[in-house]
């Protein structure tokens, strides 16, 4: 029998022993000097395997989900698949009017289009298609199935509230469409790392996150060889900037990572470098 090259680096991934360790000494200077460089709010949170706190800056402060909130939405629609089987194959058809800003796959087949949850959430989660999310929220019951999928997995702070692409406003002190990263970051060890979600389901949500198209300037620009990220991004109002990922240096003690920038006139590739630099400190 042949194994692929991809299949043979898979399987040597999932064998090998860690090779690096994690360390957060220097992270808080750093993030008190770029906060004061961009004139900005920047919050981290990292939890180890076990789900336990490594380090918080900013932590329990609410922060604009952005695009993050795809991840959830999704993880929410494959909770209910546990008891529909064949939901992720059931086909929506999408409307040409009801295209929004950055959908790059959506776009491409409105005459209308059909496609399936599946290849709606892997649009959303690895593409970030704004459409794609939006036809996900409507099948789930709407933003606030989002919320209510949260409270039920422990989560009793993030929340959202509105639609694409609404809800990347982010105006300061709106608490709609916000999150915490210590909140946020939980809940992502939760959906993939817990029962909540079916292990086939978990291991499909990490591997559209894995597959992340949009996520190269931030935490994989400092990526270290041999090592593997499930991460999402987001972008917003008021410069705001997000990531929440699950880095694995080794296949069975991954941690667990959720940074949020807002409240700045940063731009994007700036953004970007505070985030790939926070992943140059810690990825040691």
């Amino acid at each position: 029998m042949r194994l692929i090259p991809a299949v043979i680096a898979a399987f040597y991934f999932w064998l090998s022993p860690p090779v690096q360790a994690l360390t957060t000494a220097g992270l808080q200077p750093y993030l008190q000097k770029e906060e004061n460089r961009l004139n900005a709010r920047i919050g981290v949170a990292i939890l180890d395997a076990h789900g336990q706190r490594i380090f918080g800056y900013r932590s329990e402060e609410r922060f604009p989900l952005n695009s993050t909130h795809k991840v959830l939405a999704c993880a929410a629609l494959l909770a209910n698949a546990r008891q529909h089987s064949a939901l992720l194959e059931q086909h929506v058809t999408i409307m040409p009017q009801a295209l929004v800003d950055y959908s790059p796959i959506t776009q491409t087949r409105l005459a209308p289009g059909k496609f399936t949850l599946r290849e709606l959430c892997r649009a959303a989660v690895s593409y970030s298609d704004n459409t794609a999310a939006n036809s996900i929220l409507e099948v789930i019951g709407g933003a606030g199935a989002v919320t209510r999928f949260m409270r039920l997995i422990g989560d009793n702070v993030t929340r959202l509230d509105r639609l694409e692409p609404s809800l990347n406003e982010a105006v300061p002190g709106d608490v709609r469409d916000t999150t915490t990263p210590a909140s946020v970051v939980a809940a992502l060890r939760t959906i993939l790392a817990t029962d909540v979600l079916t292990l086939p389901h978990r291991q499909l949500l990490q591997t559209w996150m894995m597959d992340d198209q949009v996520a190269g300037d931030l935490l994989r620009a400092s990526l270290p060889t041999g090592w593997r990220i499930a991460d999402k991004t987001g972008a917003g109002g008021y410069g705001s900037r997000s990531i929440i990922a699950a880095v694995y240096p080794d296949p069975k003690q991954p941690f667990y990572i959720a940074i949020y920038i807002t409240q700045t006139a940063a731009t994007l590739q700036q953004s970007n470098r505070v985030a790939a630099n926070i992943g140059k400190i810690i990825f040691r």
